[in-house]
């Protein structure tokens, strides 16, 4: 099988990350990757935004563990955030973000760094500070979270895939 397909049945979502950093030029490899996911009639209606900033990482990280009511740190220690948003006004932005997300988790994979889609991107830059974050940034519109990807280097070994379900797929012949 070719190296892309093992990618896909090999990589595995990341809960555990050492303290070291992810060097700049491999995080714009992964996020060149997400740029060339497809998106509807290609509009490109994605943005990424890549937090590297620790400040700013633990303000997203309190934002989105105040979503789902907790206090923990939901990003599990990873030091980068790629924050996926799209924009609203074109109907297939939550499935172009979407895959910008998939393509970001299999090219982190691909350079040997862990990751994880964790959810609440919505709820974060729906409150007060997660739009305060996007004006900080010169970014205006009316985008919508899609998924923060977390990246970092894996601490410990990888989990091992859950076996798939019967009847996943369906044929008509």
């Amino acid at each position: 099988m070719g190296e892309v397909f093992d990618n896909m049945l090999n990589r595995r979502s990341i809960r555990k990350f050492t303290d070291e950093m992810v060097p700049d030029e491999v995080i714009e490899k992964i996020i060149r990757a997400g740029t060339y996911a497809p998106t509807g009639m290609g509009k490109q209606s994605p943005i990424i935004i890549a937090v590297t900033n620790r400040e700013v990482r633990d303000r997203l990280s309190k934002l989105n563990a105040g979503a789902m009511g907790g206090k923990g740190d939901p990003f599990y220690g990873a030091p980068v955030v790629l924050v996926v948003l799209a924009d609203r006004s074109i109907p297939t932005y939550l499935y172009d973000g979407s895959l910008v997300m998939g393509n970001l988790m299999l090219a982190a994979h691909d350079l040997g760094v862990g990751s994880c889609w964790i959810h609440r991107a919505k709820e974060e830059f729906a409150t007060e500070e997660g739009k305060a974050i996007l004006k900080e940034l010169g970014i205006e519109g009316d985008y919508e979270g899609i998924g923060n990807c977390i990246l970092g280097y894996t601490d410990g070994p990888e989990p091992e895939a859950k076996p798939r379900k019967e009847n996943y797929a369906y044929w008509i012949r």
